[in-house]
């Protein structure tokens, strides 16, 4: 029995071939189509850090700057951190940083687009999260207390499954 003929059944984890042996998904014969998806999270910090970071001033440099580099970075090697994602060929990544200084927070929303067979959720995830990594490697010698929490899918856009949009209530 070829693993071609094992795979999941329909609504079971795709990842996993009907025996329970993990696989690389075959996405041989899917269709090219445009597809994207946005992720976000938040990295939560003391009001100092945050000040610093605002400032310019951080002795590794512009934070900010240097975390939007590593987080398209950190899209366009997803398929090395992730065990079993296809590599991809990314036709753009974007990377946007809102200070909160209500909340003492940085927000990192990640776009990320290809024209192929599988999604890119993994690549805009680990851009968000590699982003947030960055900004906490950065500023760790000033506060180690940081929190990155929130770290999601808002949309995805193209492919068999259509759009998808995550119902996300108003502090999460």
């Amino acid at each position: 029995m070829t693993t071609a003929d094992k795979q999941a059944p329909a609504g079971e984890l795709t990842h996993f071939d009907a025996t329970g042996q993990a696989h690389m998904v075959d996405v041989g014969g899917k269709e090219d189509t445009r597809r994207s998806a946005v992720a976000a999270g938040t990295i939560r910090m003391q009001p100092a850090t945050l000040a610093l970071i605002i400032s310019g001033n951080a002795k590794k440099g512009d934070v900010l700057g240097i975390a939007r580099i590593a987080a398209i970075m950190g899209a366009k090697r997803t398929s090395d951190l992730i065990p079993l994602c296809h590599p991809l060929a990314l036709t753009r990544v974007t990377v946007d940083f809102e200070v909160d200084a209500a909340a003492n927070s940085v927000h990192c929303r990640a776009q990320v687009d290809t024209t192929g067979k599988t999604g890119v959720e993994m690549e805009a995830l680990t851009s968000v999260q590699i982003g947030l990594l960055t900004i906490y490697d950065m500023c760790k010698a000033v506060d180690r207390g940081m929190v990155m929490t929130n770290v999601r899918v808002l949309e995805k856009h193209g492919g068999k499954s259509g759009d998808w949009t995550a119902v996300v209530n108003p502090g999460t």
